[in-house]
């Protein structure tokens, strides 16, 4: 398998929605926010940076599920990190929080204020902890 990891330019962005929607996931796109994808010809693995203060906020991974547990989040997640500048901050199931702390994210102690209000959101309907990597 040769994989490419790199931005999905906005032209593209009906690749990442179909992606989304072939997976039958809810995910979608979010036009304020850069696109990252996996490619082996065709999107295998999708994510989204969005700005948020001084960092960004890393929401939509996710990898087609005949390409799991080939370590295709592990390089997605770290090459689009590696990209940004400022500290990333996510959203997850408790239960995937071993994965991310491999990959240099701990538990987020301190949030921006508008992440802050909608993980309380979030948290109404299901189980989500916040996780950060720090700034490089």
């Amino acid at each position: 398998m040769s994989i490419d990891y790199a931005p999905l330019a906005p032209t593209l962005w009906p690749l990442l929605n179909k992606f989304y929607r072939e997976q039958r996931s809810p995910m979608r796109g979010d036009k304020a926010a850069q696109a990252w994808v996996a490619r082996d010809g065709e999107i295998i693995a999708a994510l989204n940076l969005t700005p948020v203060a001084d960092g960004h906020w890393l929401t939509g991974l996710l990898v087609a599920d005949a390409c799991r547990g080939q370590g295709v989040a592990r390089r997605l997640v770290t090459q689009a990190v590696a990209s940004v500048a400022g500290p990333v901050w996510l959203f997850c199931d408790p239960g995937l929080a071993g994965f991310y702390q491999r990959l240099g994210f701990a538990l987020a102690n301190d949030l921006p204020q508008v992440l802050a209000e909608r993980l309380v959101r979030y948290q109404r309907n299901k189980a989500l902890i916040a996780m950060t990597t720090p700034a490089p």
